[in-house]
């Protein structure tokens, strides 16, 4: 099994045992800081805002927040967060959207988003993918980022800037 795919398992195990899934975090637990990633970061230049955090649907089907907004204005260059091959460009429901598959099933999508790059076109981290777009689900002036592993959505943070992990103490603490 390759680094990149343990790494994606892990960061899907540390999402769930945080309650990022929607499971909730074990009682008896405590937070240590996780590294970010060191071939991933924001999709926009510093400094960048969350508008809005993570929240995993309880059910695949269940109302949630499927990724995080970040603060950014009509015009915004968006970079790719690593390196990838864009899988999809086009509009899905009234957002135009692009995809890029980051390999090891890990996918990340960015809307709204007026690309500059095609389908099948190798980017490089920091590379950019085109502007932010008017529009998207939060209105003006965000990104909306989502990262899917194998399928699941997890938060980008995990990717991003580390997420904190379970750590189990003894009991009667």
């Amino acid at each position: 099994m390759g680094s990149r795919l343990r790494r994606s398992l892990r960061l899907l195990a540390w999402s769930a045992a945080m309650g990022c899934l929607g499971l909730g975090a074990s009682s008896g637990s405590a937070a240590v800081e996780v590294a970010p990633d060191p071939g991933w970061r924001w999709p926009l230049a510093p400094p960048v805002e969350v508008a809005a955090a993570f929240l995993a649907p309880a059910t695949s089907y269940s109302a949630g927040h499927r990724g995080i907004d970040l603060v950014a204005a009509s015009g915004t260059p968006v970079l790719a967060p690593t390196d990838g091959i864009v899988s999809f460009v086009g509009t899905v429901v009234d957002r135009p959207l692009v995809t890029v598959d980051h390999g090891d099933g890990v996918l990340v999508s960015l809307e709204p988003v007026l690309a500059t790059v095609a389908e099948g076109e190798p980017v490089a981290r920091g590379q950019p993918l085109g502007s932010v777009a008017a529009g998207g689900h939060c209105g003006e002036g965000c990104l909306h980022l989502g990262v899917r592993v194998y399928g699941e959505y997890v938060s980008p943070l995990a990717f991003i800037t580390g997420l904190p992990r379970a750590v189990l103490l003894p009991l009667g603490r």
